[in-house]
């Protein structure tokens, strides 16, 4: 049943964030009095024609997941067909380009609807990419945080280990003083020969409602037990800020994520360049299917958490300007507004042709670097 559910939301998550694009591209492609011939829901090949509006074919497709958008002369090497009225390549540039950006735009607008309404009604944690950072918004007093010391690694040699102390527990107090950062630590250890540890084990890494306190007794040489100590949050609780506070915690949380995806993908180029490999954190459509499957076990607000972060992660890639995505058509209506002349149309087919064999080779790098990633875990 979990596999059943997690497939459907799997599919729901890609169908969305892809006709969410289309339907921008299609929106602005009436308005701007281009004819669209089909309105494509999944992949071809066609399963049914399902009805037509407006000279537009909708259409239900074998392949379930994703959508698309076919202008009329958008793909046509004939200059006669390309310049009949309602072709894409006969309308203005400013037209063109708006029917362009429009997707990418949708993609902006459905991540930043979620996170203000996550933000808004259901008091969400901003993302922080940083301990300083974290810092800055409790004292700005848009957060109040909960501290800990987490054991992220335990020396043979020390103490700690002698006593069978496990990492990935929070160390709550020492000798019964609470400790909030490494120093309270070093000075509640300092000139003793043993310390007694309280240390908090939580049942997952998610569900910080149930844990297991348990208590050591570590021997303590010159100050140290042989533990590694990383301050983290261990709980972030975000005040209520209602619509506007929830639209700026929206739109700061866009921009860490629009920040984060281009960091990403910057690091994914050059690793494929210097073939060093697909970088740890870049996920595929494997990756993405095991994030679903998680999002699904926590629950429907980490799924639509997942919904967002993936639509801006879809907008910032479409923008690129690269062949065959919407960035790379961009460059070239541009190129046609400076040089006043359409470019060579063969040479954009085959521009894009490249771009599409280069985009399908880092996909089925990304992808086997998943599956590797999954059966070595």
């Amino acid at each position: 049943m979990s596999f059943i559910l997690s497939t459907i939301a799997f599919l729901v998550l890609l169908t969305l964030l892809v006709l969410i694009h289309e339907l921008g591209h299609f929106v602005v492609a009436l308005w701007s009095k281009v004819t669209v011939d089909e309105f494509g829901f999944g992949l071809p090949p066609m399963a049914k024609k399902l009805f037509k509006w407006k000279n537009t074919l909708f259409s239900l497709n074998w392949i379930p997941f994703g959508g698309f958008v076919r202008m009329k002369g958008e793909n046509s090497m004939d200059p006669n067909v390309r310049n009949e009225q309602g072709s894409f390549a006969a309308a203005s540039i400013p037209k063109r380009l708006a029917i362009l950006v429009a997707g990418v735009f949708m993609n902006f607008v459905l991540a930043i609807s979620l996170y203000t309404a996550g933000f808004w009604l259901w008091n969400w944690s901003p993302t922080y990419l940083s301990v300083e950072a974290l810092h800055v918004a409790e004292e700005r007093g848009d957060t109040v945080v909960e501290w800990g010391l987490y054991l992220t690694d335990i020396s043979p040699d020390g103490g700690a280990y002698e006593a069978n102390v496990m990492t990935g527990g929070i160390l709550k107090s020492v000798d019964g003083n609470s400790v909030l950062d490494v120093d309270d630590v070093l000075a509640a250890q300092k000139d003793k020969n043993n310390v007694q540890y309280e240390i908090r084990y939580f049942a997952d890494s998610q569900n910080h409602e149930e844990f297991d306190d348990k208590v050591f007794v570590v021997q303590v040489d010159s100050g140290k037990t042989g533990v590694a100590l990383s301050k983290i949050a261990t709980n972030i609780e975000t005040k209520d800020v209602g619509f506007f506070g929830g639209l700026c915690f929206a739109l700061r949380e866009s921009w860490t994520v629009t920040s984060g995806t281009v960091d990403g993908i910057t690091s994914l180029f050059k690793s494929l360049i210097f073939v060093q490999g697909v970088p740890e954190g870049i996920a595929g459509i494997v990756g993405i299917a095991q994030l679903t499957h998680s999002s699904v076990q926590e629950g429907i607000m980490v799924y639509l958490r997942l919904v967002a972060l993936l639509s801006l992660s879809l907008a910032v890639l479409n923008v690129l300007p690269f062949p065959a995505l919407d960035g790379g058509r961009v460059v070239f209506v541009v190129v046609e507004m400076i040089i006043r002349r359409p470019v060579n149309r063969r040479l954009e087919v085959m521009t894009n042709a490249a771009g599409i064999m280069f985009l399908m080779a880092v996909m089925v790098a990304v992808t086997w670097s998943d599956i590797v990633r999954i059966l070595s875990s």
